[in-house]
């Protein structure tokens, strides 16, 4: 879940799901894999917060696919280069990381602002295998921190579902895991001293289903396993190092 786990849970899940329904869609009714999309997805996660025990997103999803711009709720990507296997692309995504007093008692006299993220990514496909890289940065100034991602993924196909394990690594700026997970001096508590968190490379596994069977459209599934570094594992803010994300949706063309 790294540092922006509901970003990285949401975009990890949605953005593959554009291109995933295109195709499906095409397979299913031979009709162009392009045009306006409409669903409705929710993200759970296993917060490392203490007291934060889970964080629910519902994420109504309205879109658009065409050659080059894919437009997934919030999420934007637009193609910028492609050669052979290798693709270029410009990206917009919230960061759904935020967090005031309300949530835990943890965080009484602090609040941290969900932002968003714009930057590049890079992917590779050769046969059934998936590189995809991505470096992101705080556009709204609020962590002005960036983030590194790299993912493997391997797509199998059982019949009309589409299995795909994945593994993966983040690098988190220093002044985006302090934005988050540090204590400034001025919130600093007996129960909660102030602390300075540096930067962060995390990791997690996965595997996302898909299957066009379900009411005309396609519906995914992703379920990821997340090892935090240990500058955000030993904030006085978390009580864990690990923990589970899942992203559940459905969406199909208009």
């Amino acid at each position: 879940m790294s540092v922006l786990r509901p970003l990285a849970l949401v975009a990890v899940c949605s953005l593959p799901l554009i291109s995933t329904a295109a195709n499906a869609e095409q397979n299913r009714s031979h009709q162009p894999s392009q045009g306006f999309l409409y669903g409705i997805g929710v993200g759970v996660n296993q917060e490392i917060y203490r007291g934060y025990k889970r964080r629910v997103i519902p994420l109504p999803l309205v879109g658009y696919r065409g050659d080059k711009l894919s437009v997934y709720g919030p999420f934007v990507s637009y193609e910028l280069a492609k050669a052979n296997d290798v693709s270029l692309s410009a990206k917009l995504a919230p960061r759904f990381a935020g967090y005031d007093d309300g949530d835990s008692d943890v965080f009484v006299g602090m609040k941290r602002k969900s932002s968003l993220d714009a930057g590049l990514g890079l992917q590779y496909r050769i046969d059934n295998w998936t590189l995809d890289t991505e470096v992101l940065s705080d556009v709204l100034g609020n962590s002005n921190g960036q983030e590194a991602k790299l993912k493997f993924s391997y797509g199998l196909r059982f019949g009309p579902l589409q299995v795909s394990p994945e593994v993966g690594v983040s690098y988190s700026s220093s002044k985006l895991v302090d934005y988050y997970y540090g204590v400034r001096q001025s919130e600093a508590t007996a129960d909660r001293p102030a602390y300075r968190a540096g930067a962060a490379v995390n990791y997690h596994t996965g595997v996302a289903l898909s299957t066009p069977v379900f009411f005309g459209g396609l519906t995914r599934l992703g379920i990821e396993y997340h090892w935090y570094d240990t500058s955000i594992a030993n904030s006085p803010l978390t009580d864990r190092d690990s923990g589970v994300s899942a992203f559940l949706a459905w969406s199909k063309f208009f």
